[in-house]
């Protein structure tokens, strides 16, 4: 069953966003497969496609209700009311890159909300040019969020053969404990339940790993594994969610990566994204769980150390664009809206 098209967001005009944009969308097959049109600048998208001298036309639209779906066109987009990008040098912090990657980021929730697209593929972005363009958002995350006026959310990882959500994420450790309750981690509990169902999961379960080492070790090492944890995982089971834990952080991981659980909740950032960035940030997946709409990300940054040079790998795009479709089918199959 054919679906609304999912919108790739440019990213970050100076980094490595444009050059995975077109490299992916030159894949005609891959396109064919996943239907998806560009939001963003057409200039910086056609001058990028001619450096790396690919065989792709690019067309500019205005509207969703354009998209021809034609083999080797890639269609763009351009935010309302904003000003063509002129060439800006790669690899650097510029404010009007920051500004267009706000733009396009704007412009692909208004639709989502709408309903006019299926959801959202964002390629990087660079938090100090959206500082630079007075951009009132930290990154992604906060502003999908509360454009879209959603407050139950959270970040969840995902790689081939392993799924990680954080009840913390950007914060110091001192902060993330102090942040740490029996309601903030039944929240994620839940949601992490309900991001399972939505790909297809019956009766997910899910391991909730321990703050402390050895999940505390019985008080020993602290007693929030007792008092905080533990009390969330009682909840959530007798809500009929298959939580259990908490489970010592390390080994949780490699439990799950062998198949004993579908996903692993992270109590801080790095204890969830270091397992899933050892296999390599091209086959990870960032994913905004409790929007309104789909919303999938590469695991990378914008990469400004390699930007311009021609040798950025679409694969971590690609497999975003993949998993963002994947959600999507899974929805129109038995619809549950992640964090109702």
């Amino acid at each position: 069953m054919k679906h609304k098209p999912i919108a790739v967001t440019m990213g970050d005009a100076a980094g490595i966003g444009p050059e995975i944009v077109v490299k992916t969308f030159a894949n005609a097959a891959f396109i064919a497969a996943h239907p998806s049109f560009v939001i963003g600048d057409t200039g910086v998208l056609r001058r990028q496609a001619t450096a790396l001298r690919l065989d792709l036309a690019i067309r500019e639209i205005t509207s969703v209700a354009e998209i021809a779906r034609q083999p080797g066109v890639l269609e763009v987009l351009r935010v309302p009311g904003a000003n063509a990008l002129p060439d800006l040098p790669v690899g650097a912090v510029n404010a009007a890159a920051g500004q267009a990657a706000f733009g396009a980021i704007r412009t692909a929730i208004d639709l989502a909300v709408r309903g006019e697209i299926a959801g959202i593929c964002t390629a990087p972005i660079h938090k100090e040019a959206l500082a630079a363009a007075n951009v009132p958002y930290a990154g992604h995350t906060e502003m999908l969020a509360d454009l879209s006026g959603t407050r139950d959310y959270a970040m969840m990882l995902v790689n081939p053969t392993l799924r990680t959500i954080l009840v913390t994420v950007h914060c110091s450790m001192l902060d993330a404990v102090a942040k740490l309750s029996v309601e903030s981690e039944l929240r994620i509990i839940r949601l992490a339940d309900r991001a399972m169902r939505e790909l297809g999961i019956e009766r997910p379960r899910v391991a909730v790993a321990g703050l402390n080492p050895h999940a505390g070790e019985g008080g020993l090492f602290g007693r929030e594994d007792i008092d905080i944890i533990a009390p969330a995982i009682e909840r959530a089971r007798n809500e009929g969610i298959d939580a259990s834990g908490p489970w010592p952080g390390d080994t949780v991981f490699m439990n799950a990566r062998r198949g004993r659980f579908d996903i692993v909740v992270a109590q801080y950032h790095d204890q969830g994204l270091i397992p899933v960035k050892l296999a390599g940030v091209e086959d990870g997946v960032n994913i905004t769980v409790g929007l309104p709409f789909v919303r999938t990300s590469p695991d990378h940054g914008t990469a400004f150390d390699i930007a311009g040079q021609g040798i950025a790998d679409p694969a971590s795009l690609q497999l975003a664009l993949q998993t963002a479709h994947q959600f999507v089918q899974s929805r129109a199959k038995q619809p549950l809206s992640i964090g109702a």
